[in-house]
């Protein structure tokens, strides 16, 4: 393993730090990628996540589409996505998103869904077929499918990563002590199950946790270990950021230098690629993880 010293920081409980500052979305690229997400009625985790990488990520034409609505039906402590009923599973999906990554002539593509816990499938079949439509239209695009917990439904696993996509992330989000309190609805355990599956079923595997939350380096590398135990491939760490009042209240911003520290030691003990920043997002960059 690498040694690398632990970089504490006593003022980061204070005010957000300079290097969580970005920029505002400007620029042709990002107009163009608004517009066809307006016209085609899209949903995007860019937007739905609050993620601090829309700009960067739309002004050079790439975004992650998000399938199954906007509505998610878990109550996690940390998301920006909006929790409730949600409507009828939007069976256009496939077809709109097709199109649409069509027109941008993206390289590569980022799919995710809500949680939809109340469909049979967990949505399965509409992943599915999304998939497959994208491949259709765009054959030269690969993609990343970044899918939710199935609560143990592995027929519906199975079927949401078949369709031919090259990577499968599923994000563990946190380190197993912090489980409860963040992913209420989850076990940490059956989330590693997930990813071992998807090992098992020949696919790229991938996912992301935050930190900021209370969490200590122990429990970061001890993360690291469980997901390569578990057939992980890829790694992002970024920064935790409060959506709004109601959710969990930031503990630690995280300095750039125990970032890079998690990276080097990820690498070292057998990650293909960890990408560890500040606003690191599981999608940032992920034309690169594949």
């Amino acid at each position: 393993m690498v040694e690398l010293p632990i970089i504490e920081h006593p003022d980061m409980r204070r005010k957000r730090p300079d290097w969580l500052r970005v920029k505002l979305p400007i620029g042709e690229s990002y107009k163009k990628v608004r517009t066809l997400v307006d016209e085609y009625k899209l949903h995007t985790i860019c937007q739905s996540g609050n993620c601090p990488n829309m700009g960067e990520c739309w002004g050079a034409g790439t975004a992650t589409f998000m399938i199954l609505g906007n509505t998610c039906t878990r109550a996690c402590s940390f998301g920006g996505v909006k929790t409730g009923r949600p409507n009828e599973a939007e069976e256009d999906d496939p077809r709109r998103v097709a199109e649409a990554i069509r027109l941008m002539q993206v390289k590569h593509a980022v799919i995710t869904s809500v949680n939809r816990d109340e469909l049979k499938d967990r949505g399965a079949e509409i992943w599915y077929q999304t998939v497959r439509a994208v491949k259709e239209s765009s054959p030269e695009t690969t993609i990343e499918t970044l899918i939710p917990d199935v609560k143990a439904t592995w027929d519906a696993l199975e079927r949401m990563i078949s369709a031919g996509q090259e990577v499968v992330s599923h994000n563990m989000e946190t380190v197993k002590s912090l489980y409860r309190k963040v992913r209420p609805q989850a076990k940490y355990e059956r989330s590693l199950e997930q990813i071992q599956r998807t090992k098992n079923y020949g696919k790229r595997t991938k996912s992301g946790i935050m930190v900021g939350l209370g969490e200590n380096p122990e429990e970061v590398f001890q993360i690291m270990d469980d997901l390569l135990a578990h057939g992980c491939d890829v790694l992002t760490i970024g920064q935790y950021l409060q959506p709004t009042k109601m959710h969990l209240e930031v503990v630690e911003f995280v300095h750039p230098d125990t970032f890079a520290m998690y990276r080097e030691i990820g690498l070292a003990k057998g990650f293909d690629y960890v990408e560890s920043g500040p606003l690191v997002r599981s999608s940032y960059h992920a034309e690169k993880h594949i």
